[in-house]
């Protein structure tokens, strides 16, 4: 799991930016609960079903959408008091920390690890599929196989697209 919120915990950004942030606890407290009490494999259902709801249908972060959240990915719906429970926190900020500690410092989300080296990225603003979809896990994967390689980056000239 990877937070947001921890990550720009000393950094200074816009206050309405940090609030909405700060929701991110919520849901992260609750796929954690369901990591410890349910295993890891519920991680990207449960993932999945909060990212839809939060980017697909903008529904807004809360008790309603997590419990919504979890009905899809087949979970006790009981798991939602998690999100208020902070002792799930330093689980979260562990996960945190194994994740984005070997990429660095100067990067966010998405991060991947590949073959043991990771990086920031990839930014897509469209799903590949198919042979797409595995032609470029494989450049990714070569990239990250020459040691010297650290970064590849153009502007953004689209905007995401869920389809």
């Amino acid at each position: 799991l990877m937070s947001l919120i921890y990550l720009n915990q000393d950094k200074d950004i816009d206050p309405d930016y940090r609030a909405m942030l700060s929701d991110g606890w919520l849901c992260l407290r609750v796929l954690q609960a369901a990591r410890e009490l349910h295993g890891a494999e519920t991680t990207l259902p449960l993932y999945t079903a909060l990212g839809e709801r939060i980017h697909l249908r903008q529904e807004p972060i809360g008790r309603t959408l997590i419990e919504g959240a979890l009905a899809d990915a087949s979970l006790p719906t009981d798991l939602v008091a998690a999100m208020d429970d902070s002792s799930y926190e330093a689980a979260i900020i562990e996960s945190h920390h194994r994740g984005m500690d070997p990429v660095g410092e100067d990067v966010g989300t998405p991060t991947i690890h590949v073959n043991g080296v990771a990086f920031f990225g990839p930014v897509i603003t469209k799903a590949p599929r198919g042979e797409v979809a595995g032609q470029m896990w494989d450049g990714a994967k070569l990239l990250a196989s020459y040691p010297y390689f650290f970064e590849l980056k153009r502007s953004r000239t689209a905007a995401l697209d869920f389809s």
